[in-house]
């Protein structure tokens, strides 16, 4: 490999607009890998907000991303959620698949410690769900579930579905999934959950994680939790303005309403735990086959610019989009 060697990369060239370009890999250093990408998912959620520059400018150094290029709104390179194939490097991890926090790139150089091998039970498409995986155990580890409770998942994205599917593999709980799509009703079934529209959603939740992304859906979160139960918020607004009912039984019932965010080890486990280690369990639970049902769809790589205008356009039509490189 030489200096000028090189790759492509996405870029959000402005809000609204994406396009690939090249990007020069630089040299590989003695504790250095190249990685040959052959999947990358869109974390569609975050990754929407950012397509369409809405980083409110007090987050811009909070959200930035591992090997992220450029700065908020735009030109950026942003992504985190790459499995490739290790061409050069350490003789440990030759050949080896590895899960990188990497944007969209079809090769690049990173430090040998910034990949984690990909156990050989989890295929590459669903490996690129370990972002995702990573944020739902953390979620899980602040919201402590306790055996045998009513846990209401409100918003059936990936983020929900994951934490829904662990959450119910709890001895004893029963775990509703809630959303205003009623064909999220097979996905509930597959992960082992209840479902329910929001209208009809059981409450007196021991324990409610909203992850819809919605005003509404907070709404319904609230609503359903009962007396001195944790909601527990999993949505990310990016700069749009949210307003909670805290009125009404807010009080009454005595509720705690607690932030969650992947980019810290959740407090229970901060002592014990590296992020390294987190995301390691994060591609072990992915050896269960019943997570491609959060795969809902594919695309080439060359594809991506039209396909993430697409899926920001249609923020519910799909679940984890996976892209392909060739």
């Amino acid at each position: 490999m030489t200096e000028r060697d090189e790759g492509r990369a996405f870029w959000i060239s402005a809000p609204g607009r994406g396009e690939l370009r090249s990007a020069i890999l630089p040299a590989l250093g003695p504790g250095d890998v190249l990685v040959r990408a052959l999947a990358s998912g869109i974390s569609r959620g975050t990754e929407a907000l950012v397509f369409g520059g809405h980083v409110p400018p007090s987050q811009y150094v909070a959200m930035r991303c591992p090997f992220q290029e450029g700065d908020f709104p735009a030109p950026v390179k942003y992504g985190y959620a790459s499995v490739g194939v290790v061409e050069a490097g350490p003789g440990a991890l030759l050949g080896r698949r590895v899960f990188c926090l990497h944007p969209h790139q079809d090769r690049y150089v990173v430090p040998a410690d910034a990949v984690l091998a990909v156990p050989e039970s989890v295929p590459d498409e669903r490996a690129v769900l370990a972002a995702n995986m990573e944020t739902a155990v953390n979620g899980l580890w602040d919201a402590a579930p306790l055996l045998g409770d009513h846990i209401a998942v409100v918003g059936a994205g990936v983020v929900g579905s994951l934490m829904a599917a662990l959450a119910a593999r709890l001895p004893g709980t029963r775990v509703e999934l809630v959303d205003i799509d009623q064909t999220r009703a097979v996905l509930a079934a597959a992960l082992g959950c209840g479902f329910a529209r929001l209208a009809d959603a059981t409450g007196d939740a021991d324990l409610v994680i909203h992850a819809s992304g919605s005003a509404a859906g907070l709404a319904t979160a609230l609503r359903l939790a009962g007396f001195e139960a944790t909601v527990l918020e999993m949505s990310w607004y990016g700069d749009a303005p949210v307003t909670a009912p805290l009125g009404e039984a807010f009080h009454a019932k005595r509720l705690s309403l607690r932030a969650s965010q992947v980019g810290a080890v959740a407090t229970a486990r901060r002592a014990r735990w590296s992020r390294r280690q987190r995301l390691a369990l994060a591609l072990e639970l992915l050896a269960d086959p019943v997570f491609d049902h959060l795969l809902s769809g594919s695309s080439s790589f060359a594809d991506l610019p039209r396909t993430m205008a697409r899926l920001a356009d249609d923020p519910r039509g799909a679940l984890c989009h996976v892209v392909r490189y060739g």
